[in-house]
């Protein structure tokens, strides 16, 4: 009875330590409560992190014709403490490419987002947005690029 009782508290402590995180498990067990220690980390490392800071977050190119391609370059500097990796750009329609820099951007340096709109097929107003994932807090910025259609 006594190997049971005890293989059962063994068996409790193990199953409870391998729920801990590696970071929160000390404090976890002092504490009881690990929310603390995840804010802690979260202020530190944005404290350190990269920081994206474009000159302008939205560009109107005005109006243009059906089947035209306009282009702008999105400038950004990074303000943070660490490299700036861009690991995405993604914008809201097929119809909006972005390219960025596959390079990191070391702090103080500055990038550019190219982006080219197409309209084709387009009519009236528009508003694309560009939505950029780098290792920043938060993980994604935005830029939107606005303007108006005009049939042919």
């Amino acid at each position: 009875m006594k190997k049971l009782f005890l293989s059962l508290v063994t068996a409790g402590v193990l199953l409870s330590a391998c729920n801990q995180t590696p970071g929160n498990a000390s404090t976890a067990a002092t504490t009881g409560d690990s929310t603390a220690n995840k804010t802690a980390a979260t202020t530190a490392n944005a404290a350190i992190a990269p920081v994206m800071k474009f000159e302008k977050e939205s560009h109107d190119f005005g109006k243009i014709k059906q089947g035209d391609k306009v282009s702008y370059d999105f400038k950004f500097i990074n303000n943070g403490k660490s490299p700036l990796i861009i690991t995405d750009a993604v914008a809201s329609c097929g119809c909006t490419t972005p390219e960025w820099p596959k390079t990191p951007v070391k702090p103080g340096e500055s990038g550019l987002i190219k982006v080219v709109f197409n309209s084709a097929g387009k009519t009236g107003l528009q508003d694309k947005q560009i939505t950029i994932t780098a290792n920043t807090v938060p993980a994604q910025n935005m830029v939107h690029l606005i303007g108006e259609v005009l049939t042919k």
